[in-house]
Formats: C-alpha cells, sequence, structure tokens
C-alpha cells in the first residue's frame, strides 16, 4: 500500500481480510519509519489490519514518537503532548479506513513500546491491548488509569543494555497495579526483536483475539 498523510503523520494501513481480526498500530523504534515493523506485524496476525504510522519528532535525522533530553531520561512534557496525538490520529484514521476503534492492539518496539506504554497509562481507552518489545516505564501518571480487561504482553532482554530487564519488570508491575493482564516473556538477547519473541506474542495474540471488544474502549 502506498503512504498517507493523516493529522501530519505518514502512515501505511493495509486492511486484513478477517472481520473479526484485530487492528495492530505499529510503533517503530528510533531511526525507524513507517515501514519497519509491517512484516512484524503480518508475522504476528497474517488476517489483522495494520497501521503503521511514522514518528514526527527528529532526534537528528532519527524519527521518534517523543524528545528525552538524554539516553533513558524522557522529556513527560512532550510524551504527553505526542501522546494526545497519536490517539488523535487514531481516531481519525478509524473514521478514514472504517475499522472498529475497540479493535486496536498496540505494537510497539524500543521507543514505540515506550509511547504505547505511556498513551495506555495516560488514556486508559486507547488501546485493547499492547504488545511491548524492549520497554522501559516511560512516566508515572498521576491518577492511575483503570485499565481493567486490558491485555499487555511484554517481551525484554536480560542482556539489555537500553532498556534494563528492571525496567521492564518495573513497567509490569504499574501496569498490572492498574487493573491490565500482563505477561512478560523474557530472552537472553539485548536490544532486539528476537524469533522467539515473535512466536510468543503471536500466540498470545490469537489468545487475546477471544476477548476483542469485551472491555470498555475509545469508540467501542
Amino acid at each position: 500500500m502506498p503512504d498517507s498523510q493523516l493529522l501530519g503523520f505518514e502512515h501505511v494501513w493495509e486492511p486484513g481480510t478477517e472481520a473479526d481480526a484485530p487492528v495492530l498500530l505499529l510503533l517503530h523504534g528510533t531511526g525507524g519509519d513507517q515501514r519497519d515493523l509491517l512484516p512484524l506485524g503480518r508475522a504476528l496476525a497474517d488476517d489483522a489490519s495494520l497501521l503503521s504510522p511514522k514518528g514526527k519528532v527528529r532526534e537528528g535525522p532519527m524519527p521518534r514518537w517523543f524528545r528525552r533530553l538524554a539516553e533513558g531520561v524522557l522529556d513527560e512534557e512532550d510524551l504527553v503532548t505526542r501522546s494526545r496525538e497519536l490517539v488523535a490520529f487514531v481516531d481519525a484514521a478509524s473514521e478514514r479506513y472504517g475499522f472498529a476503534r475497540d479493535k486496536v492492539v498496540a505494537v510497539g518496539f524500543s521507543n514505540g513500546a515506550n509511547m504505547a506504554a505511556a498513551t495506555l497509562l495516560l488514556d486508559a481507552t486507547a488501546f485493547r491491548g499492547a504488545v511491548l518489545l524492549s520497554p522501559m516505564v516511560p512516566l508515572r501518571p498521576p491518577t492511575r488509569p483503570d485499565l481493567s480487561g486490558a491485555a499487555v504482553l511484554i517481551g525484554a532482554g536480560r542482556s539489555d543494555p537500553i532498556t534494563p530487564a528492571e525496567q521492564a519488570t518495573a513497567l509490569a508491575e504499574l501496569l498490572a497495579d492498574c487493573g491490565a493482564s500482563v505477561e512478560v516473556t523474557w530472552q537472553p538477547d539485548g536490544h532486539a526483536i528476537t524469533a522467539a519473541e515473535v512466536e510468543t506474542a503471536r500466540g498470545w495474540l490469537a489468545r487475546m483475539r477471544t476477548t476483542i471488544g469485551s472491555r470498555p474502549v475509545r469508540g467501542g
């Protein structure tokens, strides 16, 4: 599919082949673009719809979802603003492409995983659930959201030098404290998407499909 523009986001939309399949919102890592995670999305669910935008922030030549002040130090004010922009984009895309808003599952890697996690923590109705690969705790919201019924899979590497293992553990605890159903899959590797993670996420998503549409989500 050709690239499109919507609310300033370059993006790719690939419609799925099954009415009950999820819509995977693919959020790339630092330096990626709207096409980076398309193969991952198709590997996770070959009948799903794929919505893959490109981050609007630049760090030098590298696209990102929000600014950071230093390695591992996030600009939380900008993160809140960008999270709202992303939700508005998904809302607008739902209208343009005609998909059910309550079928959206975020799939993010690294910076994209942090964006997805922050968006869930700031807006409990943003997504049905999320696959977060190599994430950290992006922020701790002043008001705890009610994520009851949300499903989250975290994939983390025990040797990850960029997002240490304790960050993934802390994020899992934070999301669970907000009521989400959280699973964590550990790999011995570092900051990368592994074949084992993809296989685990594919199975997790297949199980989750039976609950799609069963919790209050924006537009659902």
